[in-house]
């Protein structure tokens, strides 16, 4: 036996050939444990395929498989002062946002855009359960009626993502004072006769379920979402009695007549072209291999030899 060849040469090459493994290769489906391949589950948008469990799911991520292309662009929020009542618990509020900010690479905690889905041109727009819980602050406020003034200036339908934790107490009154503006901006969608669609997705809670994620036209909610106002353990504590199996689950909302629909993810996008088309009055979208639309961002360069455009007359 060569000791050399045999076990001292294998394991120095093994020593530099050895490669890092990425350790976000695989996730583990927090509902029944399966572990998935990254891309499989890119693939299937962040839905197990084991058991249909619907995992978070970023606002970016979703706009890219919604949008036509998946093509949009984002609508301009106003800023908000950053600290305005100076609050600390274990940390500054401005820390806490600063890292929100690393983590997600996101101003705030919703996204606001504009985009065709369908051939339909909307504005939606989605919340971040990753930036602090998604919760309701000043910010949230001004996208949600920046997207409804945009929505009717354009005269387009507004869709909404909601996933949220409820008001941030952070801002204390001036977050709860966000549920009567966007009230007043879902307000100016119906009374210039746009549709207001809401999907409720996992958890909706507190003051954003209490305000505009309850006053769609049409409620649609990702399957077993939590939605609700207060957590099911206060509601025992508070009425003394143990409640449903399921109870604030989405199929169970369905079931008592909160929800219109409880729709699949992979399924979402096909449900939003129907219902848009339908009640801004548009015939039934064609299904097919369209090419995506212009990238409203990119400028085309002009021809300098090619001659101007010359309106046809008829004769």
């Amino acid at each position: 036996m060569n000791w050399i060849s045999n076990y001292v040469r294998p394991t120095i090459n093994s020593i530099f050939s050895r490669r890092e493994t990425p350790d976000n290769l695989w996730t583990k489906c927090p509902e029944c444990g399966t572990m998935l391949f990254h891309r499989e589950l890119v693939e299937h948008m962040n839905v197990c395929a084991e058991c249909n469990h619907h995992m978070r799911i970023t606002p970016r991520e979703r706009f890219s498989t919604l949008f036509d292309g998946g093509i949009f662009a984002e609508i301009e929020v106003p800023d908000v002062p950053l600290d305005p009542l100076s609050f600390r618990d274990q940390k500054k509020y401005p820390e806490r946002m600063k890292i929100a900010q690393k983590n997600t690479g996101e101003k705030d905690a919703i996204l606001v855009v504009e985009g065709e889905i369908g051939r339909t041109p909307i504005v939606a727009a989605a919340q971040d359960f990753s930036f602090m819980g998604g919760s309701m602050g000043m910010y949230v406020g001004n996208a949600i009626i920046a997207a409804a003034e945009r929505a009717v200036k354009l005269k387009r339908p507004f869709v909404l993502f909601s996933a949220a934790g409820g008001a941030r107490m952070q801002e204390g009154i001036l977050s709860l004072m966000q549920m009567p503006r966007t009230t007043v901006a879902v307000q100016m969608l119906k009374e210039a006769g746009l549709p207001y669609i809401v999907v409720l997705t996992h958890p909706t809670t507190g003051g954003v379920t209490a305000s505009y994620a309850m006053l769609g036209d049409v409620q649609i909610a990702e399957p077993n979402a939590l939605i609700g106002f207060a957590g099911s353990r206060v509601i025992e504590q508070t009425i003394g009695e143990k409640l449903p199996e399921g109870f604030q689950r989405s199929e169970y909302l369905l079931d008592h007549g909160m929800l219109d629909r409880v729709t699949h993810r992979k399924d979402m996008r096909g449900e939003l072209i129907t219902i848009v088309r339908m009640l801004m009055g548009m015939p039934p979208a064609v299904m097919g291999d369209l090419p995506p639309p212009e990238d409203p961002l990119a400028k085309k360069a002009e021809k300098p030899d090619e001659p101007p455009a010359t309106k046809a007359v008829g004769k």
